[in-house]
């Protein structure tokens, strides 16, 4: 597996990503028209242009290297929080699940979380994802929980989950 920082050309295939991996982890969890407004949202070619632009925000593309595909992506802002990364987005499409690219890519996470001098991680899982059994099995636990108005009558209902770097 590779780890590739992704720049604005890679726009267009964040979005492919997160569209293919979307209709997958949430088929059973959103509307199709919750789906299709929060993919338009969160994943506009603006909204991931803004995030290229932040210096604290990063995209990697989650590459296998036995054959050059594309299995997903990680999105992750430094010091989001004093001391805290918060991991917005990690995807893979469904063919690629359970074959280690998820924890690998956790722990790449919990590299350059080091690197940038924090020591936490959180990020929001929803209550009915299935993802929420791969952060436990990898030491992420929960802390809380919310639900975020999202626009267009749509709520995100989720866990508050957090992992801590121990040196």
């Amino acid at each position: 597996m590779k780890l590739i920082k992704a720049t604005e050309k890679d726009i267009p295939l964040i979005q492919d990503l997160a569209k293919r991996s979307w209709e997958n982890a949430y088929a059973e969890i959103l509307s199709a028209e919750q789906m299709e407004y929060m993919l338009s949202e969160m994943y506009s070619e603006a909204e991931i242009g803004n995030h290229l632009q932040n210096k604290n925000y990063h995209y990697y593309l989650i590459q296998d290297e036995g054959n050059g595909s594309y299995e997903g992506f990680i999105g992750y802002e430094c010091n989001y929080e004093e001391g805290t990364t918060k991991l917005h987005r990690i995807y893979l499409v469904p063919e690629s699940k359970g074959k280690g690219f998820g924890k690998e890519a956790l722990r790449f996470l919990n590299q350059k979380v080091t690197e940038n001098g924090n020591n936490r991680i959180i990020l929001n899982v929803n209550k009915y994802n299935a993802a929420r059994n791969f952060y436990e099995s990898q030491g992420y636990t929960v802390y809380g929980e919310g639900v975020f108005d999202i626009g267009q009558g749509y709520v995100m209902d989720d866990f508050l989950m957090e992992f801590l770097i121990h040196e």
